[in-house]
């Protein structure tokens, strides 16, 4: 059976944290996390505001065919 983490899990996690980091890298590294959680909300409220109209009208576009260049060996030596 599966239960929440709790409140020693969460002292477990934040002491382990501590000692894994230190406490200057802390604040950074929430700051950090942080950032991320937001960046990731906002992306999925951007997904699930767009019209569905929109999501169906626009087909795949194939990516270009790109050339291929191949490389010729470069003459190295040092002159004479």
């Amino acid at each position: 059976m599966l239960s929440g983490i709790g409140t020693p899990g969460i002292i477990m996690l934040v002491i382990l944290a501590l000692l894994l980091f230190g406490p200057n890298k802390l604040p950074e590294l929430g700051r950090a996390v942080g950032r991320t959680f937001r960046e990731f909300k906002e992306g999925a409220r951007d997904v699930m505001s767009e019209p569905e109209s929109v999501k169906k009208s626009e087909a795949p576009v194939p990516p270009a065919p790109q050339k291929v260049v191949a490389e010729v060996p470069q003459d190295r030596r040092l002159p004479e």
